[in-house]
């Protein structure tokens, strides 16, 4: 029987893929029974909730293993900079995650889920308004335009893989060129 993990993994890619799925269907991707996938997850709302904590955990753990509190408290343009590049090659590598996080519309239902969110996208807005300050990025756009830019790019990478337009060794290097060359001062 696959793991909690291994049954995340194929119902994130089913769901990303189609996101109105129904167990039976996302069960059928994964190659189980809907009774496995039932066993470890009550229903579709349960399901959709764990994969949610767990996209959630890797942002979080994104946002502190690439430093981005200290980067913002820092002000030093090297030192943001190579935060932002940090957070956008991670993000990338997660990139069905983040944007699972950011699209699926039925996470809403979960106020732990909308508070977390609101906490994790306040921190990447206090980073990239220091990378305004320091002249990383361009001041003349709002913080929070460049956190739902960055959250397009995001986007644009997982779809990009799906389709096979780019590989995943070029994603994080895509994401920070066009987020920098398209944010740059």
């Amino acid at each position: 029987m696959p793991s909690r993990d291994e049954l995340l993994d194929g119902a994130l890619r089913h769901l990303n893929a189609d996101p109105a799925a129904p167990m039976a269907a996302v069960a059928e991707a994964i190659g189980v029974s809907r009774a496995t996938l039932n066993r470890q997850f009550a229903g579709r709302a349960d399901l959709v909730h764990a994969i949610g904590v767990r996209c959630l955990d890797r942002w979080e753990e994104t946002q502190a293993s690439a430093g981005l509190a200290a980067a913002t408290a820092s002000g030093d343009a090297e030192r943001i900079t190579a935060c932002v590049d940090t957070m956008m090659r991670a993000l990338a590598r997660d990139a069905e995650d983040f944007a699972f996080a950011l699209t699926e519309h039925s996470l809403e239902a979960f106020p732990d889920l909308v508070e977390r969110t609101r906490a994790l996208v306040a921190v990447e807005i206090d980073l990239l308004a220091a990378a305004q300050r320091a002249g990383v990025l361009r001041p003349d756009v709002p913080p929070a335009w460049l956190s739902h830019v960055v959250y397009g790019v995001m986007v644009a990478v997982r779809e990009a893989l799906r389709a096979g337009d780019i590989g995943s060794r070029a994603a994080g290097d895509l994401a920070v060129r066009t987020f920098l060359a398209g944010a740059s001062a």
